[in-house]
C-alpha cells in the first residue's frame, strides 16, 4: 500500500479507536431489543438504523472525550498504552474537537431523525459520563464505576423513547439491570489489572479493598441484578421465554460470582483467582438476556 494511503488508513483507525468500538457494541446490543420490546414486535427498520447511528455517535463522543481527559492515565497503564492519545497518533486538540463534533452531530441526528426526547437522553448520558464519571468520580472514589455506569444504562431509555416518544417503567427496569450489572462486570476486570490502576492512581475498588471484600460486593450486586431482571416479567409484561432465559442466565451468573467468592475466601490470589471467568461470562449474560428481550414479543401470540 502506498505511504499516503497507509497513513490515511492508520489515521482513520486511530480515530475509530478513540471511540472504543467494543464498548459501543455492548451498548448497542441493549438498544435494539429494547426497541423490539417497546414496539411489541418489529419497529420500523429505518427507525432502528437511525437510533443505532445516533447512539453510536453519542457513545463515540463520550468515549473520545474520556480518552482526552484520561490521556495521562492511559500512558501509565499497560492495558491502555496503545490508545491513540497515549501513542501520539492523535493530538489532544484533535481528539477534543473530534469528541465535541461527534456529540453535537449525535444530538442533531437523533433530534431531527428520531425525536428530541431520545436526543436529550443521549446528551444527558454524554454529559454524565464526561463530567460526573470521568472528571468527578473516577479518580476520587472506589465506587466510581457504580455511578459512572449509569451513563451506559441510558441506551435502553434512548431505544424505548425512540419507539414510543415517551418513557415507562419497563425501560427503567432494564436500566436497573444494566446499572446493577456494571459492577460485577467491571470489578473482575479491575481485579485482573489491579496493578495498572494502582500505578495510575485510580482508586478502583480492587485497589483499595481486599479480594474478599470485592468478591462479596460482586455477589451482592449479582443477586440484585438477577432479581431486578425478573421484575421485567410483571412490569413489561414479558412472557415465558424471557422468564426462563432470565432465570437460567441469572443462575449461571450467580454460580460464577459465588465461585469467585469461594476462591477469595480460600485466600487464592492473582491469576489463580480467575476473575476474568466472570468478566467474560458477564458479556455473554447481558447479550443473551437482551436477545431474549427481543425474541419474547414474538412468542406471546
Amino acid at each position: 500500500m502506498p505511504a499516503g494511503r497507509r497513513s490515511v488508513s492508520r489515521t482513520i483507525r486511530a480515530y475509530v479507536a478513540l471511540t472504543k468500538p467494543r464498548i459501543i457494541e455492548t451498548l448497542l446490543v441493549t438498544t435494539v431489543p429494547t426497541m423490539f420490546l417497546a414496539a411489541e414486535g418489529l419497529p420500523p427498520a429505518w427507525l432502528v438504523l437511525a437510533t443505532l447511528v445516533g447512539g453510536t455517535l453519542a457513545a463515540g463522543s463520550a468515549n473520545t472525550l474520556n480518552c482526552y481527559l484520561d490521556r495521562d492515565i492511559d500512558q501509565v497503564m499497560h492495558r491502555t498504552r496503545q490508545r491513540p492519545l497515549a501513542t501520539g497518533e492523535v493530538s489532544p486538540r484533535e481528539a477534543l474537537v473530534f469528541g465535541v463534533v461527534l456529540g453535537i452531530v449525535s444530538v442533531l441526528w437523533l433530534g431531527l431523525l428520531v425525536n428530541w426526547l431520545s436526543a436529550g437522553l443521549a446528551l444527558a448520558a454524554n454529559l454524565f459520563y464526561v463530567f460526573v464519571y470521568t472528571m468527578l468520580l473516577k479518580r476520587r472514589t472506589p465506587q466510581n464505576i457504580v455511578w459512572g455506569g449509569a451513563a451506559g444504562c441510558m441506551q435502553v431509555l434512548i431505544g424505548w423513547a425512540a419507539v414510543t416518544s415517551s418513557l415507562d417503567w419497563a425501560p427503567f427496569v432494564l436500566f436497573g439491570v444494566i446499572f446493577l450489572w456494571t459492577p460485577p462486570h467491571y470489578w473482575p476486570l479491575s481485579m485482573r489489572f489491579e496493578d495498572d490502576y494502582a500505578s495510575a492512581g485510580v482508586p478502583m475498588l480492587p485497589v483499595v479493598a481486599s479480594d474478599l471484600a470485592v468478591a462479596r460486593q460482586v455477589v451482592a450486586y449479582s443477586w440484585a441484578m438477577v432479581l431486578c431482571s425478573l421484575l421485567l416479567v410483571p412490569v413489561a409484561p414479558t412472557g415465558w421465554f424471557y422468564a426462563v432465559a432470565a432465570v437460567v442466565l441469572g443462575a449461571v451468573f450467580l454460580t460464577e460470582a459465588h465461585r469467585l467468592l469461594g476462591r477469595a475466601k480460600r485466600g487464592v490470589s492473582g491469576a489463580a483467582l480467575k476473575p476474568m471467568r466472570l468478566f467474560h461470562y458477564s458479556i455473554t449474560y447481558v447479550t443473551l438476556l437482551f436477545v431474549s428481550v427481543a425474541i419474547d414479543p414474538f412468542l406471546r401470540f
